[in-house]
């Protein structure tokens, strides 16, 4: 049995050493249609399985199965996934339109917990079953939440985070342009919001901070506001000093690498008296090396410069080493999660040996020892949390020159 850690299962596997990578289709497949199954079984499409927008709710699990539907190994299956995603999403339409979800201001502007990724996922699902009507409803609804978010602190909790603030409303405009091709915002408004982003932090809110980073953002997963102004590359370099904020302030980022290649999991422990002990070290998508290396890979992808791919090669590596999480299987804090990262690294570098520790961790979370000893997660069958997210990491298996974190792609 693996060693067992606080927080991971010591990783005791082979590493690569050469040739070709080969991925078994049909095994995978079956396994991810299991999946499938118990995913619709243990948490069908009822108003109650809604809430958690996104994240653990059914709006994820629509997402996920959207997802599979495009996926060329799932070709024979496509039609009954899509009925099943229509199923999803259109119980989290109906349940982001009651009178006390749509007046809570906080819920409708939040992209992965609340409406808003609601209205974007649906959109994207009943454009691939061509309910134009639907989709022209949740469009409608998604643009008409833009003005809410402008307000410098519109939310209490985090008005520029991905989560709940600006950068997830600009991470669901991405997805929507990709996914449906219609252009939701004018290119004034999103400029707008991605102007608020900027002018959040470059005016009395960072004099009163005293902040060594041009651009910093109290909470703790900054990375993912950088990267989502990464991601504009166009408002990016359309002014110099903007785009010096945003590289000063991702350089920042690099230098707080620690000695072992992660990253402190926010904000608040920057420059503190107390660094977290080994066993209380998070690594996970959500904290540490295991997110930090997207803003990395954007960054290496918009600048071409190698110190950025350096700095996600150094967190794939400590993630073979400390990743296999016993949070459970999901994207967020799980293994899944974890594997992601060296699907990443495959595409920015095409090294089979990426590949190679991608397919190891899938293989982990079929074993006994994962199987005793891992943690139930609290919604074990939804996108971020479960098996909705996890079924979506081994597809990306199958075409790994594909593969794209769930609603986080830095491709495009």
């Amino acid at each position: 049995m693996a060693e067992l850690k606080k927080r991971y299962f010591v990783n005791s596997i082979p590493d690569y050493m050469h040739g070709a990578v080969d991925i078994d289709t049909q095994k995978w497949k079956s396994r991810i249609l299991n999946a499938v199954e118990d995913v619709i079984a243990k948490q069908p499409p009822t108003m109650e399985n809604c809430e958690g927008g996104l994240y653990v709710g059914c709006a994820g699990i629509a997402y996920a199965l959207c997802h599979l539907a495009h996926n060329e190994a799932f070709k024979p299956e496509q039609g009954k996934l899509l009925q099943s995603a229509e199923q999803y999403a259109t119980a989290a339409y109906r349940h982001a339109e009651l009178p006390e979800n749509k007046n809570d201001r906080h819920t409708k502007t939040s992209f992965l917990l609340g409406n808003l990724g609601v209205y974007a996922v649906a959109a994207v699902v009943f454009n691939a079953t061509d309910r134009k009507e639907m989709v022209a409803k949740c469009l409608t609804a998604y643009a008409q939440m833009a003005s809410l978010c402008l307000p410098t602190q519109f939310v209490e909790c985090g008005s520029d985070e991905l989560f709940v603030g600006r950068a997830g409303y600009l991470c669901g405009l991405l997805m929507l342009n990709k996914k449906t091709g219609q252009q939701v915002l004018s290119r004034h408004q999103v400029e707008c919001l991605f102007n608020a982003i900027i002018k959040c932090w470059t005016g009395c809110m960072r004099n009163e901070s005293q902040s060594p980073s041009p651009l910093m953002y109290a909470y703790y997963i900054q990375t993912s506001i950088l990267q989502m102004l990464l991601s504009f590359p166009d408002l990016l370099k359309k002014d110099a000093t903007t785009e010096k904020y945003v590289r000063d302030a991702t350089d920042f980022v690099l230098s707080l690498e620690q000695r072992n290649g992660n990253y402190p999991a926010g904000m608040d422990e920057v420059g503190g008296p107390v660094i977290r002990a080994e066993e209380d070290e998070l690594i996970h998508w959500c904290h540490g090396a295991g997110g930090v290396v997207y803003l990395f890979a954007r960054a290496y992808l918009v600048w071409k410069d190698t110190r950025y791919l350096e700095a996600c090669k150094r967190c794939a590596d400590l993630v073979w080493k400390k990743g296999l999480l016993r949070k459970g299987p999901g994207i967020c804090h799980g293994v899944a999660g974890s594997g992601y990262v060296f699907l990443l690294l495959y595409r920015l570098t095409e090294e089979p040996g990426y590949l190679h520790r991608a397919l190891r961790f899938a293989d982990f979370v079929y074993t006994d020892t994962f199987r005793r000893h891992a943690r139930t997660p609290d919604r074990a069958h939804s996108l971020y949390e479960g098996w909705a997210g996890t079924m979506l990491y081994l597809s990306d298996l199958l075409h790994p020159e594909k593969a794209e974190f769930p609603l986080f792609n830095v491709f495009f």
